[in-house]
């Protein structure tokens, strides 16, 4: 390992090239030998695995994990035909139909976490856009729409609390439109995030499938009056490209900045010494630091001789654990600690005997800051515009949400994509428009629409 470790590229020099070196610096992941995949590292896996900690939480009360092979008979595919990019369904809802024959067994609630293939021919961005990649996706079904409508949002909800509350990235919500939303579905709910870049990126899914997978897959129930009807179904499903929002939303240039809710490090020690007799001492009181804090925090010591403090300092910033212990002999004499945060780089000595204490504060106020922080920028860059002149001149410059009130025709959706390089990014829930005619065609203004270059 080199002492001239670092990042190169200024983020908001070269945003794209920063990203990618920021990933692999930081030992999130790397390129794998089969084209347009990659290998999550250790750490990369680990943010992972906090993740599918935390949504697993919010869900195990009502849904059972499960696990259904990646590989699908060809006859099952068939079925869905009709439908673009085949995933789970078609072998899940074959099974559905075995298990479900009465209303006694609904509703029926099964969530996997898996990997999937999607042949992407496009540029491999690693954690954005791979051939292969992870996920969890939910899949339930119901006796009534209403219960399905419900479900939709109830995870729609839960992975805006996951988003924001742990990952500290602002979101909206809303409705996909109708050229946006999931093949098959009656209707997509998504969540989208603003990336530093002025690209809009969907971090969740949560679909109402209606009743068209059912009538495929012949998923029907006995009802409490005894009539054979179609079940109503729901899907809903993160990626791995939580990852990549993390890096590109808080990084910096010095590398990662992660929030302490979502880091796999909290906390790390480094001793700083400069003899044998100092490195005794040293060591000892930073063990003894690292057994008070590990009960409530997650905590490393690093120990290793072979590096300097200041590349350690370095090698830590660059990962984005967000808080710093550092203990020398000076601080062993006035028995105090030096804290250092990630995300505003700002040092404070603390008496030892505030420890527990102070780590909560500073761990607390990096999380909220950080979101805070991301929020001010989304709410920056939301746009209304006057024109179309103006609408195009904000996406080409990427500044950021472009929010229109919209006549939610295809045709004019189309229009939008092929003249001014936009897609619809979400149909807010609340917003209604105030009478307006659609900015683009003059018709009737029927919604309020979002709009964004995206990932």
């Amino acid at each position: 390992m080199s002492e001239e470790l670092g990042i190169t590229v200024k983020k908001e020099e070269n945003f794209s090239e920063w990203y990618t070196e920021v990933i692999l610096k930081a030992e999130l992941a790397d390129y794998a030998p089969t084209k347009g995949c990659m290998i999550i590292k250790p750490f990369g896996y680990a943010i992972w695995e906090k993740i599918q900690e935390i949504f697993n939480k919010m869900i195990k009360d009502e849904v059972k994990n499960v696990y259904f092979p990646l590989l699908i008979p060809e006859r099952i595919l068939k079925k869905e035909a009709e439908h673009i990019r085949p995933t789970s369904e078609t072998i899940m809802y074959e099974y559905f139909s075995k298990w479900i024959d009465s209303w006694r067994d609904l509703p029926l609630r099964i969530n996997q976490w898996c990997n999937i293939v999607r042949w992407e021919t496009k540029s491999t961005k690693l954690f954005l856009r791979t051939r292969e990649f992870l996920w969890q996706e939910g899949h339930t079904a119901h006796s009534t729409k209403e219960e399905a409508d419900k479900e939709v949002m109830k995870r729609l909800l839960q992975y805006k609390e996951l988003i924001e509350k742990y990952l500290a990235i602002p979101v909206l919500i809303g409705k996909k439109s109708e050229g946006e939303k999931f093949a098959g579905a009656l209707y997509t709910t998504t969540l989208e995030a603003l990336m530093p870049d002025g690209r809009a990126l969907q971090m969740g899914t949560s679909h109402n499938l209606g009743q068209n997978f059912a009538k495929v897959f012949d998923i029907q129930f006995w009802t409490k009056e005894h009539k054979r009807e179609y079940v109503w179904q729901t899907s809903w499903g993160i990626t791995t490209r939580l990852i990549g929002a993390l890096v590109m939303v808080h990084g910096d240039d010095k590398g990662l900045v992660l929030p302490p809710k979502i880091s796999p490090i909290q906390v790390v020690i480094i001793p700083i010494y400069y003899n044998e007799n100092e490195k005794r001492k040293v060591l000892e009181k930073a063990k003894e630091i690292k057994e008070k804090l590990k009960e409530k925090f997650e905590v490393e010591l690093d120990d290793r001789d072979q590096y300097t403090p200041g590349f350690k300092f370095n090698y830590w910033e660059l990962k984005g654990i967000p808080l710093r212990i550092e203990i020398g002999p000076k601080d062993l004499k006035e028995k105090t600690l030096v804290l250092a945060r990630r995300d505003t780089l700002e040092k404070i000595k603390i008496k030892e005997n505030e420890l527990i204490e102070k780590v909560k504060e500073l761990l607390e106020d990096v999380q909220e800051s950080l979101f805070k922080k991301a929020k001010k920028f989304l709410e920056e860059r939301i746009f209304e515009v006057k024109d179309c002149e103006e609408f195009k001149k904000r996406i080409e410059n990427r500044e950021g949400f472009v929010k229109i009130e919209w006549c939610s025709s295809l045709e004019c959706e189309e229009k939008i994509k092929e003249e001014i390089g936009a897609t619809c990014r979400l149909i807010s829930f609340d917003e209604k428009p105030k009478g307006k005619k659609c900015l683009v065609c003059g018709k009737e203004a029927k919604v309020v629409a979002y709009f964004a270059k995206a990932y």
